[in-house]
């Protein structure tokens, strides 16, 4: 029987552990200080050493992270969606910010078409929005 049945909940043991286990540390620490069993500048290099340790760790986990150089698009994903390739091209050129003009003019098709393309890609990626529909495609891989 699995006793952490929800994936995160480790997570957050091992963080609550680990915060509770500085807690207790300086608590600790304090309570030396306090009865005059260590110096101030040990206490104090004590508890700058766990916030830097602290500032150091958040740092990393909430700094973003470098996208790989290669991207990959998610081929099941297209064909699971049924997105077309001219479609697939039009997204490309939404993602770079392209307008529904400038989209016509580099696939040399008219702006009728580009805006059906638009619709069909809101249908299919379950958008409200170009902002929403780049979103959902950079999530799924789809575009860079």
């Amino acid at each position: 029987m699995r006793l952490i049945r929800h994936p995160m909940m480790l997570h957050i043991l091992l963080y609550g552990s680990a915060l509770a286990g500085m807690a207790l540390f300086l608590a600790w620490i304090d309570f030396r200080h306090v009865m005059h069993q260590v110096s101030t500048e040990f206490y104090v290099l004590c508890v700058a050493l766990v916030f830097t340790a602290l500032g150091i760790w958040l740092g990393n986990r909430l700094a973003p992270r470098a996208r790989s150089s290669v991207f990959e698009r998610n081929i099941p994903a297209i064909t699971e969606l049924g997105i077309s390739a001219r479609e697939l091209e039009v997204l490309d050129h939404m993602a770079e910010g392209a307008s529904n003009k400038v989209i016509a003019r580099q696939l040399e098709i008219s702006p009728n078409t580009v805006k059906t393309h638009i619709a069909r890609l809101f249908e299919k990626l379950d958008a409200g929005n170009r902002t929403e529909a780049i979103t959902k495609a950079r999530g799924l891989h789809l575009v860079p």
